[in-house]
């Protein structure tokens, strides 16, 4: 199938040719067509799905046809949980609507208010934003929403989880009642659905990349190690097998910056990304990731959206979340649209409440793999007999058919990456 057969105009068909797409991913070959219908969508799928080009793309070409934007008014409006993943989706709106003369902004905290007024004094196409942020326009009387045709809720279950739902229903309230609506959420809970119902009429309903997919595409492994021991065994793995592009994944943002300092004193360049770092010093941190001079990258829970690198080796659990769902969006950063990955998590016995939780919901039990020289002083297990026999050579394999799309993840990398160490 090509995105031909879509309904998508020749020039977007021009510019999803040179990003080096051919083969449209399922969520945008059940997406596009409904979207380009005027339809409003209930759409179910994961990071590296290529959902984001599953909603820019019709978008884009709804917006074409009609007139200018007027002073402060924007077309359509994007609301995402986290300033990267803003970024994120503003550039993509930017690259697939370079032929069609669309104007975009992002709006996020963190950073100046003063440019964004700036911007939206012009109007936009398209606003990509924040809840808080948007709101804050609005206050300020710098934007209008009345001539607002399509609204995109990217991301809605981790908004919920934020605690963005009252600001999400209070800017509901604020927009034209006659709109095309579309949500896309990782999971369909009774939350989201109660969500759903609120904002979309007669949606289309569109399921894509369930749990088990993901968690099936991914190689997991599970290190008991003492709490106190951690730092110490993450070091000992990337240096011993020339780790390279390591996102890890800390509870808390003290312990993301403390894990940072550690990865400093033993040699290897990491930063961390949350929520209490700047703007400027989050967007430093991931082009360095991206880039390949930053060799680990310590990230939360809420800073991880909008983290997207093409096919990311590895992740690491450097603590289990707490809550069950995380591990599969933690996890859902490698593996991504057709291609394996790997995803090791650190176990202390103090997570034992997490490990259970998360044992049941991927519907399997793990191993317990304990690393030599690092077997856990509380509870003792037999300790592999040959590391190395454990860690193979680890890269990740193509995607199953040339040129498939994966909307932003599919971007080729543009630094050669190291081969990685495999668990057999």
């Amino acid at each position: 199938m090509s995105f031909a057969i879509l309904g998508l105009c020749d020039e977007l068909l021009q510019t999803v040719a040179e990003q080096g797409y051919t083969t449209p991913s399922q969520i945008q070959t059940e997406a596009i067509p409904v979207v380009l219908n005027q339809r409003d969508v209930m759409a179910v799928a994961h990071t590296g799905t290529g959902k984001t080009a599953g909603f820019t793309l019709p978008m884009v070409q709804l917006l074409s046809g009609g007139d200018s934007p007027q002073p402060c008014t924007v077309r359509a409006l994007v609301i995402t949980p986290t300033r990267e993943l803003a970024a994120q989706v503003a550039e993509s709106v930017q690259t697939y609507g370079s032929m069609m003369n669309i104007r975009t902004g992002a709006a996020f905290g963190g950073v100046r208010i003063e440019p964004q007024i700036a911007k939206l004094q012009a109007g936009l196409d398209v606003l990509v934003a924040t809840p808080g942020r948007l709101l804050d326009l609005y206050n300020q009387q710098a934007v209008s929403f009345d001539a607002l045709k399509i609204l995109v809720l990217d991301e809605a279950d981790r908004m919920l989880d934020l605690g963005f739902i009252d600001d999400i229903r209070h800017i509901q309230t604020l927009l034209p009642a006659k709109r095309q609506t579309l949500m896309f959420s990782a999971t369909f809970s009774e939350e989201i659905k109660s969500l759903a119902g609120g904002m979309l009429h007669d949606p289309v309903l569109i399921e894509v990349d369930t749990d088990k997919n993901i968690v099936d595409s991914i190689k997991q492994k599970m290190h008991p190690v003492d709490q106190e021991r951690k730092s110490a065994l993450l070091i000992h793995l990337i240096k011993k097998y020339n780790w390279q592009q390591l996102l890890v994944f800390s509870r808390t943002k003290r312990g993301a910056d403390t894990l940072v300092t550690q990865l400093k004193e033993a040699g290897i360049n990491a930063e961390s990304i949350h929520a209490n770092r700047t703007q400027y010093a989050r967007t430093r941190a991931l082009d360095g990731f991206k880039n390949g001079s930053v060799v680990v990258l310590v990230a939360t829970d809420i800073a991880s959206r909008g983290i997207d690198v093409h096919q990311l080796p590895c992740v690491i659990n450097f603590d289990l979340p707490y809550v069950a769902e995380d591990y599969v969006h933690r996890i859902g950063r490698t593996g991504r649209a057709g291609t394996s990955g790997l995803a090791v998590s650190f176990f202390s016995e103090d997570e034992a409440q997490q490990l259970a939780s998360i044992e049941k919901l991927i519907g399997r039990k793990f191993e317990r793999d304990i690393v030599q020289g690092f077997a856990p002083s509380k509870k003792p297990a037999v300790v592999l007999s040959d590391e190395d026999e454990e860690y193979g050579n680890f890269e990740p394999d193509p995607p199953r058919r040339k040129g498939k799309s994966k909307g932003q993840a599919g971007k080729p990398a543009k630094t050669k990456r190291k081969h990685w160490k495999e668990y057999l």
